[in-house]
């Protein structure tokens, strides 16, 4: 699992079988701190995310197992919506 802020939305006329009425949403990956970490990315949203929210997302195999239709063709699901991130240093 990763962290993500909801950056963006994508439009698709067609999508692939299992994939009808799943919202796609362009995610930025995030740090710990919250701070961007590579590219965005276009990630299923399985909890009703909203702009600018921070995510947490899941990847590879487990992200089409977050759908009802399991094994769709994804590479990234929104599984949760993060209300706050509490990071311990250790010394």
């Amino acid at each position: 699992m990763y962290l993500g802020r909801v950056v963006g939305t994508v439009v698709a006329t067609r999508k692939s079988p299992g994939l009808d009425g799943i919202r796609l949403l362009v995610v930025q990956p995030l740090n710990p701190d919250r701070t961007p970490r590579g590219n965005v990315q276009v990630a299923v949203d399985a909890v009703s995310a909203g702009p600018d929210e921070v995510v947490f997302l899941v990847s590879s195999r487990e992200a089409s197992l977050a759908l009802e239709d399991s094994f769709v063709p994804v590479d990234a699901a929104i599984v949760g919506i993060v209300d706050s991130v509490d990071v311990e240093v250790m010394p």
